[in-house]
Formats: structure tokens, sequence, C-alpha cells
């Protein structure tokens, strides 16, 4: 598996793609939401969301 730098909302996609393939879902749908965090347009990031369902994994507080 490939080292990644994570300079871009489009990194963190690259690995949730990859995360997805190799059967980690949930690491994909993480990787996926601070992909969306870290992009500006809105519809940009529900796309993103929506190429990895499912509810947020992420503990708030």
């Amino acid at each position: 598996m490939p080292l990644f730098n994570f300079n871009r909302p489009s990194d963190y996609v690259e690995a949730a793609r990859e995360m997805a393939d190799s059967g980690r879902a949930t690491l994909a749908r993480l990787l996926a939401e601070e992909a969306a965090d870290r992009t500006p347009d809105p519809h940009d990031a529900a796309r993103i969301l929506a190429e990895f369902p499912g509810r947020s994994l992420r503990k708030e507080g």
C-alpha cells in the first residue's frame, strides 16, 4: 500500500477509495467525512459522502 500525503481533499478521497476497495468500509467512511469537511463546495462535499454511504462514525464532543 502506498504512503499517502494528505494535503488536499482529493488525497483523502483517494485513500477512502483504497480503503473501500480493500474491505475497510469504516475507515473509508471516516476518510470521506474528512475529505468532505475540507471541501469548500457543499455540492462536492455531498457528492463525496454519497460515494461512501452510511451514517457518521465520528464521536462528537
